[in-house]
């Protein structure tokens, strides 16, 4: 059954991928939001037992709190924000290149090394490519992050599965899989046409506060106070 938060979600996923990166302020804050929710989901089972609220109350508490903060930092260092998103998806592509070999060997030293390895180099190079590449990788995360919420790769019920076990395994999916696939692909392809043609500019003028950082693969012109 498909409840308001899933359709939610799913909504929100749709509106990253097709028009995240033309209003830069807004998918960025959005993504540092949900980023951010989930790092207080995932580390609310940690405060149970500190805290003497209810388990579930602590959760939504520091689910809450974690979306905030995660909001404000992506506002206030936007550029450093597109850094760590890019890092972030990075990371992810990488654990997930190597996932069947350490499936192969879960056992062995190697193995672990392997997986934590690559999960650090696609970190470093989806950070590089945040840095130099700003406009390119908001379109390329947001259309990612936003395909695997439209397409329900990642669900509540994920994050769910992921505080219970205190794993991150949950929320790894497949990101070959077709639904997701063709909301990434078209929702790429969306974005940069909506560069391409012009209509970023008209979205920023129509909406309050966006004109405060569009992104831009230029580093002297990817910060404006319009």
């Amino acid at each position: 059954m498909v409840t308001p938060l899933d359709a939610g979600l799913v909504l929100v996923g749709l509106l990253l991928a097709f028009v995240g990166a033309a209003v830069s302020v807004y998918a960025v804050t959005l993504t540092g939001v949900l980023i951010g929710a989930g790092a207080g989901y995932l580390l609310s089972p940690n405060l149970v037992g500190l805290v003497a609220v209810d388990a579930l109350v602590l959760t939504g508490g520091a689910a809450v709190v974690g979306a905030a903060i995660g909001g404000f930092l992506a506002y206030a260092g936007l550029s450093f924000a597109v850094v760590a998103i890019g890092g972030v998806v990075g990371g992810f592509i990488g654990r997930f290149a190597v996932g069947p070999i350490y499936a192969a060997d879960a056992a062995g030293v190697e193995g672990t090394l392997l997986l934590v390895g690559a999960t650090l180099a696609g970190f470093g190079v989806g950070a590089l490519f945040g840095f130099v590449l700003s406009r390119t990788t908001l379109v390329v995360s947001t259309a990612f992050l936003g395909g695997a919420l439209a397409s329900r790769s990642l669900t509540a019920s994920s994050f769910e599965a992921a505080v219970e076990g205190v794993s991150i395994d949950p929320i790894l999916f497949d990101p070959t899989s077709p639904a997701f696939l063709a909301v990434f692909v078209l929702g790429v392809l969306s974005q940069l046409g909506l560069f391409k043609f012009g209509y970023v500019t008209r979205l920023v003028g129509l909406l309050p506060g966006a004109g405060r950082w569009t992104a831009s693969d230029d580093r002297d012109g990817s910060e404006s106070s319009g």
